[in-house]
């Protein structure tokens, strides 16, 4: 009985340590420079109560291309980059609301609804190239405006942040 028992304990005590290891794994660390921090609402992380990520972070995430005209491009332009939707998944986003700065300190929110398939995504790379903080990059929010006419308001052109470089999911 006794015997059993100990067993017992000891496959419970490797459950439990399981469970925690799988809870624990975190974010890994970014080997490069940071270039978007998430924080508020979310349950994984990398830093201190943040969600880091550099840019080879996000590159090997899914990434998402489309073609569409914005009001600060001319014509057509190709964007690549992670979706919102995958991107909040990846931290465990909890919350509703995004409030999303950009290098600037331009601020803008942006509902956590909109993060849906076939919505915006984080660009990081415009017409196959990277953007510079120069050209709206390296990292700007882009949304197909092109396929789906309720995104072609100011409302929604006002969350199209570039320069992205902070998220706090509220």
């Amino acid at each position: 009985m006794l015997n059993s028992v100990m067993k017992l304990a000891a496959g419970l005590a490797i459950a439990a340590a399981t469970v925690t290891a799988a809870f624990a794994a975190d974010l890994a660390a970014p080997k490069g420079d940071v270039v978007l921090s998430l924080t508020g609402a979310i349950t994984q992380t990398n830093a201190k109560a943040t969600a880091n990520f550099d840019m080879d972070m996000l590159k090997a995430m899914p990434a998402v291309t489309f073609k569409t005209a914005t009001n600060w491009t001319k014509g057509e332009t190709t964007f690549t980059g992670v979706s919102l939707k995958a991107l909040l998944a990846a931290v465990g986003a909890k919350g509703k609301n995004l409030h999303s700065i950009a290098l600037n300190d331009y601020a803008v929110d942006i509902p956590v609804a909109d993060a849906v398939d076939g919505g915006p995504i984080v660009a990081y790379l415009m017409d196959g190239k990277p953007m510079s903080p120069r050209d709206k990059g390296p990292l700007w929010v882009v949304y197909p405006f092109d396929s789906n006419a309720a995104y072609k308001t100011e409302e929604v052109y006002s969350r199209a942040i570039w320069q992205l470089s902070r998220i706090d999911v509220q």
